[in-house]
């Protein structure tokens, strides 16, 4: 289900300095736009804080998937970071998160959108696929990981 539509070496960021939460979604929105300049920051920004007000987006395991609906789009969007240092993320395990998998979706979220979040959370329940994916050093080698992995 992965495709270089969906996420590809450009949408990846490894090895991210960030120090909290609210960073880390203005560094998603911010890089969304820059991706997409019809897509509004704020607007990407206020809908992920939203749904995560609602409930942290950890999966456990040091992964995340913050995800916000966005009008106007018909298109999912994704982008992939790994983090140079594990941030707190409210996670039901406890563990901090360093791995990113975020998410904007058509406001319109359709059965095929809920699919792609399910297949994304099988997918990164894969603990030799998270080790990897941590020690990966650059950019291409988590593409090559994420490719072959069938997200």
């Amino acid at each position: 289900m992965l495709d270089s539509d969906l996420l590809g070496p450009g949408r990846i960021l490894a090895g991210v300095r960030i120090n909290s939460k609210k960073r880390l979604f203005e560094l998603i929105s911010s890089t969304f736009t820059k991706k997409s300049p019809d897509l509004n920051s704020r607007e990407i920004f206020e809908s992920i804080c939203a749904r995560e007000h609602l409930g942290s987006t950890a999966l456990g395991n040091g992964i995340a998937v913050p995800h916000g609906r966005i009008k106007g789009t018909e298109d999912v969007q994704a982008l992939f970071l790994q983090l140079s240092k594990p941030l707190p993320f409210d996670a039901d395990d406890g563990q901090p998160v360093d791995l990113i998998f975020a998410l904007i979706v058509p406001s319109e979220c359709t059965e095929d959108h809920r699919k792609l979040l399910s297949d994304i959370v099988e997918r990164f329940s894969d603990a030799e696929l998270l080790e990897k994916l941590r020690k990966a050093e650059d950019v291409n080698e988590i593409w090559q990981l994420l490719s072959s992995s069938h997200v």
